[in-house]
């Protein structure tokens, strides 16, 4: 009877997520799409087409490319790959700080602690176990490259991002799980020149978790109440990999 009962109620959770409303977090990525500058352009070619039976294609791209999870193996020396993620790691509670206005204003807008805090005091404590998201409204500018890069007349890009004492405080005051944003890299531009390195994420992928980058559609979420699942394929010892990243809405 229990089994029943069990079954009964995963089909009416079932029900109940089919229900609500869900935002596709992941741009359509191709051979033109914006990337990491020091990786060459995806490479899709034909296989096989209909006349021969069936269509097949064969994809070339590295694993940081479109809508991305980076496992923490990325960065840090002997921290896991993409395949030793478990699932519950990948579908969270889903915070999402908007700071869309200022990295309009301040293309190299970085997230300090004090924006956080001012979040906060609209919205509540942020929960441990959440993962949090950086809305810039920069997903706005896919899929033009040269938007995307914000390059100045020195070839400086120009782009916003999170500040290390802000991810400081989020994985260790606030314990939280996971972070995402709309850019290619974790930090501003204007951090990494300035410090020679990505040292926020290097920072996180540090914690042994897991960072998603180039999100796009967080101007459609609420502040808190949706949940994210970040779903992709198991490729073998993989430090990366496109994802499949979508919200739940309360």
């Amino acid at each position: 009877m229990s089994t029943v009962k069990n079954a009964n109620d995963l089909l009416q959770a079932i029900e109940v997520l089919k229900g609500k409303e869900w935002v596709d977090l992941t741009h359509t990525f191709g051979p033109d799409s914006p990337h990491f500058a020091a990786f060459e352009d995806a490479e899709i070619q034909t296989l096989f087409t209909h006349d021969d039976g069936f269509f097949a294609q064969r994809f070339n791209f590295p694993g940081q490319y479109g809508t991305h999870i980076d496992a923490p193996i990325h960065f840090v020396r002997n921290k896991r790959y993409l395949e030793e993620l478990g699932l519950k790691e990948l579908v969270l509670p889903l915070v999402v700080i908007d700071q869309s206005k200022e990295a309009e204003e301040n293309n190299d807008f970085i997230l300090g602690v004090e924006d956080i805090l001012k979040f906060e005091e609209e919205h509540g404590t942020i929960e441990a176990g959440s993962f949090v998201a950086l809305r810039t409204d920069w997903s706005l500018r896919w899929p033009n490259k040269t938007a995307f890069e914000n390059k100045d007349t020195e070839g400086n890009s120009h782009t916003p991002g999170w500040g290390i004492e802000a991810l400081k405080f989020l994985f260790e005051e606030r314990n939280i799980k996971a972070v995402g944003h709309e850019t290619f890299d974790t930090d501003a531009a204007i951090d990494v020149r300035k410090n020679g390195s990505l040292i926020g994420e290097y920072y996180v992928l540090e914690q042994d978790t897991y960072q998603v980058e180039l999100l796009t559609n967080l101007n459609k979420l609420p502040a808190k109440g949706a949940v994210i699942f970040n779903i992709c394929a198991k490729p073998e010892k993989a430090t990366g990999f496109p994802v499949r990243s979508f919200a739940l809405l309360p």
